[in-house]
């Protein structure tokens, strides 16, 4: 009766670990709270950089934490679900994604203290959402209107996404390239403007310097021209798209041509030609003098189009295809035999020129371009890389604020504004709530401290002073992290996306309370050439990382 010589009940496989309670949260916070400190160094016109090694020794360096979370080898699952917040902050909006991994850290880091006070999960989450909704409401109400005339605004907004990363010594080519390409692909109707940032093409090729970068009103194409003899330049291109072949079609299936005589033979590969011949003419009679061919182009058709002077391009891709149908007004036509001059689309220039040892073909001064290419250059491979990452931000920064219309100050300062309003309705509950909606708020500061670390202030002092001047009503007041003063944001001119703002707080936010749900870890058991998990299941298990 006392269960001496009971066995034990298995129901998990040989080789499962199990973590439970309170050990299964702390161990997920901890993993978390690692990654959050990771990045937290890069926030900022001061952060600084990560340099990156693979297993094959490429090396990445940077500072922005999108790139830096996906090069890293996180195998702790809590860790990969802070990590994806970075991902979907980068696909959302382009930019903020260290700030949306910052507050998920410290909102962690403020859960793990309040779980210390015997404050149960669920209570913590329901502050949680009530701050993130209530910050989100008082979001909108102090973000400030911006429209696609608004230039200079826009100007802001992009050199904001680049200060502080490598490319900021050429800010003021990139910013303006950035917004000029956006305002050019803006399709503006009464019901707002759509912007597709695929319509903004980025070529990178090293070589020359940051200053050679250029933005092509049209498309560049990573190819050159088919056949010797062709031209390498035209002006006032008339251009045809085509997906189909320039080449006699293959037999399909198991049919065979059966020729038992050399006249048979050269019947043959005569018709062959003349079939080659109708399909070129099809091009020349339809008024076309350069092509680009999704597919290939036959050895005859290539010479007959080089004596009638056109110039061709195959095997083009079907995202340039799509760019060229916007840049120049041509229709992709899907046989050649249907081609006539309405589906021809028009290029002011069409050239071929060699760009870092590579041909290049450049489609540009289209009349109305709805796709155009930033071609980015720079010293070496890694220049070019983190400039690529700059001009991304930059670019989805400023398409972010005219999608929603609306732009907040940066430096800090609507996070400070936001603690404050949250400190305030944290007072208006009576239950444990209140303690969760006031842990939001603290977290919400971690991102001027951070700021003011990264500069080498005294994060204590500028947030006492940022919280007086808030107290003072001055809602756009943050830290100017060059000069080291409280100042006004928008007359500084450090502004961000609204956007990116609403999206950090809801990842932040919503992985926070799914994190701190979790109280059972059960994983299954290795496979024998895999490592085996570190002792309690899964806490420490982030020596991968790095």
């Amino acid at each position: 009766m006392n269960g001496q010589g009971l066995q034990p009940i298995l129901i998990l496989p040989e080789g499962t670990m199990r973590t439970k309670g309170k050990e299964a949260q702390k161990n997920n916070i901890a993993a978390a709270i690692v990654i959050s400190d990771t990045v937290k160094t890069t926030l900022g016109p001061k952060g600084m950089d990560k340099m990156l090694v693979d297993s094959l020794g490429d090396v990445t360096i940077t500072n922005d934490g999108a790139t830096i979370l996906d090069e890293m080898q996180i195998e702790h699952p809590a860790a990969k679900m802070i990590a994806e917040i970075a991902k979907t902050q980068d696909e959302a909006v382009g930019d903020g994604t260290t700030t949306a991994v910052v507050i998920a850290g410290e909102l962690l880091k403020e859960a793990e203290k309040l779980l210390e006070q015997q404050i149960h999960p669920t209570v913590i989450t329901k502050g949680f959402r009530l701050a993130k909704n209530k910050a989100l409401e008082e979001l909108e109400r102090l973000a400030k209107p911006v429209n696609i005339k608004d230039e200079a605004t826009l100007r802001k907004i992009a050199n904001t996404a680049i200060t502080g990363k490598s490319a900021e010594k050429a800010s003021d080519i990139f910013t303006n390239l950035s917004v000029k390409a956006v305002t050019r692909v803006a399709d503006v109707s009464a019901a707002g403007v759509n912007i597709d940032a695929e319509n903004i093409k980025i070529e990178k090729k090293q070589g020359g310097s940051m200053a050679d970068t250029e933005l092509i009103e049209g498309v560049v194409l990573d190819k050159e021209v088919v056949h010797s003899a062709m031209p390498r330049m035209i002006e006032k291109a008339k251009i045809a798209l085509l997906d189909s072949a320039l080449e006699v079609k293959e037999l399909e299936g198991d049919a065979k041509i059966s020729i038992d005589s050399p006249d048979k033979m050269q019947a043959f590969l005569d018709q062959q030609e003349a079939s080659l011949r109708n399909m070129v003419k099809k091009v020349i009679d339809s008024g076309a003098n350069a092509v680009f061919c999704q597919k290939g182009i036959d050895d005859i058709a290539q010479h007959y189009l080089s004596k009638a002077g056109i110039m061709a391009a195959r095997r083009v891709k079907k995202s340039d295809m799509d760019a060229l149908t916007r840049a120049t007004g041509a229709k992709i036509v899907s046989n050649v035999k249907d081609l006539s001059k309405d589906d021809l689309g028009y290029a002011g220039l069409v050239q071929e020129k060699k760009i870092a040892g590579d041909q290049m073909i450049f489609v540009e001064r289209c009349k109305d371009p709805k796709a155009v290419t930033l071609l980015l250059r720079g010293g070496s491979e890694h220049v070019v890389d983190e400039v690529e990452r700059a001009v991304e931000d930059a670019v989805k920064g400023v398409i972010a604020a005219l999608e929603l219309g609306k732009i907040v100050p940066g430096g800090g300062a609507i996070e400070i504004e936001l603690s404050k309003i949250l400190r305030k309705y944290a007072d208006s509950f009576r239950g444990r709530e209140q303690l969760a909606i006031s842990a939001f708020a603290t977290a919400l500061e971690s991102i001027p401290r951070s700021l003011a670390e990264n500069a080498g202030l005294d994060p204590i002092d500028k947030i006492a002073q940022l919280k007086a001047e808030h107290d003072k009503n001055n809602t756009a007041f943050g830290l100017d992290v060059f000069t080291g003063r409280v100042q006004d944001m928008f007359r500084d001119g450090v502004v961000e996306p609204m956007k990116i703002k609403q999206q950090a707080l809801k990842s932040a936010s919503e992985v926070t309370e799914m994190i701190l749900r979790i109280d059972d870890i059960i994983s299954g058991g290795q496979k024998e050439s895999a490592p085996s998990m570190p002792p309690g299941g899964m806490g420490g298990g982030m020596g991968g990382m790095y």
